[in-house]
């Protein structure tokens, strides 16, 4: 990227939450942190002033499809960077004194995100739409199952899947291109194959997780299954959700928000993987107010469905048209965006082929894949807070398919 005095730089392993095992739940993420707690050449200390000595910033996260560890260094430490990221990922020590500590570390994390309504809903939401499943099981994983993984356990878990197979390098900004290869080619080179394990296909159910308590707030989440990446629906899914509920002048916050003054945050977003994917809609509100919230939101998006005007969809496409462009501009998001779709796709798109690919999306087309998503619609629904009032995951299942 011409013109930048500074890089970003990461690995991306393929191993999430789900290649885990039901007894493996939450081990992936604690895979992440033990990373940064001492490798055969530095301490944990070590790894942070490494970075943080040259004004640098390093950190990791785990989806449930992949592990990502990355840096934003200047254009002069880019090499610091790389030895310290593969460092982290190939020679992690597991110190049994280490993992105590940030097991303990991890269980606050979990109590955090239990006492956070707008962050735990989101994973009752997954589990209500892949119900036993490792797709839909938390990737911090359960209290229980953080407290008894051993050294054992997490080496396994990187002998299973942390092979070259699953390992992609990906850099931007101020790099040089031979460099990095040089680089890469040097420190992962020596990796033996392995196999890659078959991840187990999603299947939708779309059940209800109601929890009741005295919040302030009631919380309320629906999902609708989506397409996956792959899908000839990817682009239209994506262009639908926005007009649903993208920013301030997507239907959704005009109807509920601005007309009806029912709530202070609604949004909805398409999330995707491999074999599926989602469209969530999520509001908080008072308990008086529930009711009317989930099922104008249900009827908002029936009338979406039925179609979106041309100003809706033209607004929709330079919105992600936008954002990809705006992305572009950025180290880390660019190091991403390399990493993500040479995983999904096998090969980086050009922003100009992606920018055509939403251009050409028809009304009729995301007039289809809206369609597609309420026939037999099996809706997730999750609620927290006051919810008593909230209607049925059937009722609002009704309600979509009228």
């Amino acid at each position: 990227m011409p013109g930048l005095h500074s890089a970003a730089i990461g690995v991306w392993v393929s191993a999430g939450g789900r290649d885990e095992r039901v007894e493996q739940n939450g081990i992936a993420h604690f895979l992440e942190h033990m990373a940064f707690k001492g490798t055969q050449r530095r301490t944990a200390v070590q790894i942070a002033e490494a970075i943080e000595d040259v004004g640098g910033f390093i950190n990791a996260y785990t989806s449930r499809d992949v592990t990502a560890y990355y840096a934003r260094v200047l254009q002069s430490d880019v090499d610091l960077a790389f030895d310290v990221i593969s460092d982290i990922v190939l020679n992690p020590i597991f110190d049994p004194r280490e993992i105590e500590v940030e097991r303990g570390v991890i269980l606050q994390e979990i109590g955090q995100a239990l006492d956070t309504p707008d962050d735990v809903i989101f994973d009752w939401l997954q589990e209500a739409a892949y119900p036993d499943q490792a797709i839909g099981r938390t990737i911090l994983g359960p209290a229980e199952r953080v407290s008894s993984f051993s050294r054992a356990d997490l080496s396994g878990f990187v002998a299973e899947h942390y092979g070259p197979g699953q390992i992609i390098v990906a850099a931007s900004g101020a790099v040089d291109h031979d460099r990095i290869m040089r680089l890469a080619e040097a420190t992962f080179g020596h990796l033996a194959p392995r196999p890659s394990g078959v991840r187990d296909p999603a299947r939708w159910s779309g059940i209800e997780a109601r929890h009741l308590k005295g919040l302030e707030q009631a919380h309320f989440a629906l999902a609708l299954e989506g397409p996956g990446y792959r899908s000839d629906d990817f682009y239209a899914a994506q262009i639908f959700s926005s007009a649903l509920g993208g920013g301030m002048s997507s239907r959704l916050f005009q109807k509920i928000r601005e007309e009806r003054g029912l709530c202070y945050t609604i949004f909805a977003q398409s999330g995707f993987h491999d074999d599926t994917g989602m469209l969530t809609i999520y509001a908080g509100t008072g308990a008086e107010d529930i009711a009317d919230l989930a099922n104008l939101t249900a009827d908002e998006i029936r009338r979406a469905a039925d179609g979106l005007s041309d100003a809706e969809i033209a607004r929709a496409k330079a919105q992600l048209r936008a954002g990809l462009l705006m992305g572009l501009e950025s180290p880390s998001n660019q190091t991403e965006r390399l990493a993500r779709t040479l995983a999904i796709w096998g090969r980086v798109p050009d922003a100009a082929e992606v920018a055509d690919r939403i251009a050409a999306v028809t009304a009729a087309q995301i007039r289809d894949h809206a369609q597609r998503l309420l026939t037999n619609a099996r809706p997730a629904l999750a609620l927290y807070g006051p919810v008593d009032a909230a209607p049925s995951r059937e009722a609002l299942a009704e309600r979509l398919a009228a």
